[in-house]
């Protein structure tokens, strides 16, 4: 005799279970052809009676869901439902239609049980009863609810619509404040899109509910009319017994479409009505009414003082004063042990606060890596309605991380009373390095010369060019005039775009460096950790500093840590290191140099100077030392900027090219006069790119 393992068994109907669940998707779809079916082939009356009783329950259970969902949010499918449910009565009602007309003179249950129970238990066999109380259903329902709901779903989608700009840049600005993260503003984008589209779907799915009702109506009047002449002409009966038949069975039909319709449509205005309200419906609804106790005391007053009219119930007005005396009375009991509560809590809170304040001390000592602080004149670039610095900043930021590969960190805005109105300051880690002043109303024409416009002459505050700050108006006709026109905020961005770039080693921290690393593929990060030495995590930072001290894009971060372990096998030495980076990075650094025509323009080292600078060049080991003398250094910087100046004034910036033994130390000495300028050495030129000697430094 076998034996059956129960635990067998049960992991069998489990994997059914998960397998009917896993294509629910299928029963869906089959649901709603059955649903289309029921409007063309006819359905026996057990099959209806399924039907009447699954829409009933479908309804109630939608209430349900309405009255204890926290937001409108939760139940965003609620629009493709109404649709589904909608279809679903309808479809029955061409069903039981079908089966009133053909059936009907055979007597109440020619459309089976639930039609029949409807219209035994409310129509009570009268029709004349019946026809009344479907009439005052469908009142409620079209006039009363479906209306106030598709007016509130109406307002609610237009002013969501509408306020849907100003969210946005309320997002962007706490962004770019540092008040959220990256994440955070992606979550409230997405609540707020989800939210205009959702007030957008419940404006159009209430006209469903609407034309359900006016359907409903009609197919009543069709069965009523239809039926009775049906009776009459075909099945030989009394106008009296066919109006009889045909009326209680329709009236019976339109109760149980009407009832489900009513609770639906019911469903539908607490959800457009909750608005911007959390919690369920009774902590909404109740938990506001109960804040107010003299309220209630003054109600139980009133209703003592009517049945104490003559003619009035005063039995039944005085047991319900006397519940709302008693409701009263908790609800102030309950509000007065909340305040004491909230008192305990705040002492608590205070008494905390004033235990020692080591918290407060270090988040004191805590910096921001980068600040933008703003004069008091300045504020309204990031609060006003139409405010674009915090979007500008936000934009820097993904700028930043496509041309150098490096995120920066979140730039932190703040009023500050200390500076003058229109002045404003850049911080980075906590330290001022560099100031500016804009006019928040006005616009800068930049080297306007003597362009005969009217306006408050000043510096620009980026690149100290001549400027004119004028009014928006003047500003058009500069435009006209062919001048560069720039707006504050774009002021503010440039200044900060090029202090950005001057500070790249000091944001290129240990906590960046690793968060890069974290990013990469597996591998890559095992490749990273396998570095040789002590610390691979603060040589890789130091690489990445020097990279980006020279404005070299430290995105193809994979092969520069292929690079970093390759040359660290051979050498300890950073700057050897990073040379050797560079010299993998070769295409790229070309590619970035590249003008319009596909050349690279450069300016060599006289044969005088090349002999010189390697003459100078003393190598022990993984040392490398250059002893050049002052003066001569001198000399050379002076004629490197000779001809570097040349092309400064056209906004040309060709490389100096230059021997690989020496390109860091000549980096170094032209750092300070000339940042912009790229020094390139002879292994750092790509086999395919094109060079173009522009200028000869010692010829």
């Amino acid at each position: 005799m076998a034996v059956t393992d129960p635990f067998t068994t049960t992991r069998k109907r489990s994997g059914l279970m998960s397998k009917g669940f896993a294509n629910r998707d299928v029963a869906f779809a089959l649901g709603v052809t059955l649903m289309l079916g029921m409007l063309f082939v006819p359905l026996p009356p057990v099959i209806l009676d399924l039907g009447l009783a699954v829409s009933l329950s479908v309804s109630v259970l939608i209430l349900m869901v309405a009255l204890w969902i926290p937001k409108p949010l939760e139940f965003n499918s609620f629009p493709t439902l109404l649709l589904v449910v909608t279809m679903l009565r309808l479809s029955l009602n061409v069903a039981s239609t079908r089966l009133i007309l053909s059936e009907g003179h055979t007597g109440p249950s020619a459309a089976g049980g639930v039609i029949e129970g409807f219209s035994r238990f409310i129509v009570g066999g009268n029709f004349i009863i019946g026809i009344v109380i479907f009439a005052i259903l469908v009142v409620i329902n079209f006039v009363v609810i479906t209306k106030g709901s598709t007016r509130i779903a109406e307002v609610s989608a237009r002013f969501s619509l509408d306020s849907m700009p100003g969210k946005q840049m309320a997002i962007d600005a706490d962004l770019g404040a540092g008040l959220i993260d990256e994440e955070q503003a992606r979550s409230r984008r997405k609540e707020l899109e989800d939210e205009s589209g959702f007030f957008g779907a419940m404006d159009g799915a209430s006209k469903f509910v609407r034309g359900d009702a006016v359907a409903g109506i009609i197919i009543t009047l069709i069965n009523v009319i239809g039926g009775i002449l049906i009776g009459v002409a075909q099945h030989g009966l009394s106008l009296s017994e066919a109006a009889n038949f045909y009326t209680v069975l329709t009236i019976g039909d339109g109760l149980v479409s009407q009832i489900p319709a009513l609770v639906v449509s019911l469903a539908a205005g607490l959800i457009v009505t909750k608005g911007g309200t959390e919690g369920a419906a009774n902590e909404a609804v109740l938990g506001q009414l109960s804040k107010f106790p003299k309220a209630l005391f003054m109600a139980a007053a009133l209703l003592f003082a009517i049945g104490l009219l003559p003619g009035f119930p005063s039995l039944v007005f005085a047991a319900l004063a006397g519940l709302m005396i008693f409701l009263g009375i908790t609800v102030q009991r309950g509000a007065e042990e909340a305040t004491r509560s909230a008192a305990r809590e705040e002492a608590q809170r205070q008494k905390a606060e004033a235990a020692p304040a080591e918290d407060s001390i270090k988040e004191t000592l805590k910096l921001d890596t980068l600040r933008l602080d703003l004069g008091q004149a300045l504020v309204p670039l990031i609060s006003s309605p139409d405010a674009a610095l915090a979007g500008k900043i936000k934009s820097l930021r993904g700028l930043f991380a496509r041309e150098f590969g490096f995120v920066l960190p979140t730039v932190r805005i703040k009023d500050e009373p200390m500076l003058p109105s229109q002045s404003y300051a850049l911080m980075v880690q906590g330290v001022e390095v560099a100031r500016g002043e804009v006019r928040p109303a006005g616009m800068m024409v930049v080297n306007p010369g003597e362009c005969g416009l009217k306006g408050e002459r000043g510096k620009d505050p980026t690149f100290g060019l001549d400027a004119l700050w004028v009014d928006p108006q003047t500003a058009k006709t500069a435009e006209g005039m062919g001048l560069t026109v720039v707006d504050p905020e774009s002021v503010i961005i440039t200044h900060l775009t090029e202090v950005v770039k001057e500070h790249l080693p000091e944001l290129m921290t240990y906590g960046a460096t690793q968060e890069l690393i974290e990013g990469l593929d597996r591998e890559y990060q095992k490749l990273a950790k396998e570095i040789p030495g002590n610390a691979p995590m603060v040589l890789i930072q130091q690489v990445l500093q020097g990279l980006l001290a020279e404005r070299v894009s430290v995105r193809n971060l994979p092969l520069i840590v292929e690079a970093i372990a390759e040359a660290k096998r051979g050498t300890s030495s950073v700057t050897q290191i990073t040379e050797q980076v560079r010299r993998r990075l070769a295409n790229q650094i070309c590619k970035s140099m590249m003008d319009g025509s596909g050349f690279i323009s450069v300016i060599t080292m006289g044969p005088a100077w090349e002999k010189e600078f390697l003459e100078a060049l003393r190598v022990s080991g993984d040392e490398r030392n250059f002893v050049m003398s002052p003066q001569r250094v001198q000399d050379f910087v002076l004629q490197a900027r000779r001809e570097i100046q040349q092309f400064a004034e056209r906004d040309e910036w060709p490389a100096l090219l230059v021997s690989p033994e020496v390109r860091s130390f000549v980096r170094s000495m032209l750092e300070r006069v000339s940042p912009m300028t790229t020094v390139l050495s002879h292994n750092e030129i790509h086999r395919k790119a094109a060079l173009r000697t522009v200028a000869t430094i010692g010829k």
